[in-house]
């Protein structure tokens, strides 16, 4: 009979010890949105998200630098942007851009490992018009 108590505890731990391993690791791994001034001073990795600056697109296609410039929208708050890889289809179109990555300090520039990019959709502004209308 103890035995089965010490194999039930030992479970029991077991299973404790696994979620609190899935917990941290959930936490560690999440990224939040934040403003620009608040990914100015993150010190993990965060997502900022804003409109693209018209004529700020520079991008460099020998060494694959994309840098731009994001405008918050709702503050009017720039945040100079560095990406290094392919230039996404349409980018200069895109209505919204997030940038995934951290702040580098010496350069002033945000440092994006991943964007996300959304263009208007083809059907933006078009009617449907009705059969036998």
């Amino acid at each position: 009979m103890k035995r089965r108590r010490a194999w039930y505890l030992f479970g029991g731990l077991l299973l404790a010890a696994f979620a609190g391993f899935s917990f941290t690791s959930f936490q560690q791994n999440l990224t939040p949105y934040v403003t620009y001034g608040d990914a100015r001073s993150a010190a993990r990795t965060v997502q900022v998200a804003g409109a693209l600056e018209a004529g700020s697109t520079d991008y460099d296609a020998a060494t694959s630098a994309l840098h731009f410039t994001l405008r918050d929208p709702a503050t009017g708050d720039n945040l100079r942007v560095r990406y290094e890889g392919l230039k996404p289809a349409n980018f200069e179109d895109a209505i919204s851009i997030v940038a995934i990555g951290r702040y580098d300090g010496a350069t002033g520039e945000f440092a994006a490992s991943k964007l996300l990019v959304k263009c208007p959709s083809k059907y933006q502004g078009t009617e449907v018009k009705e059969y036998g209308a």
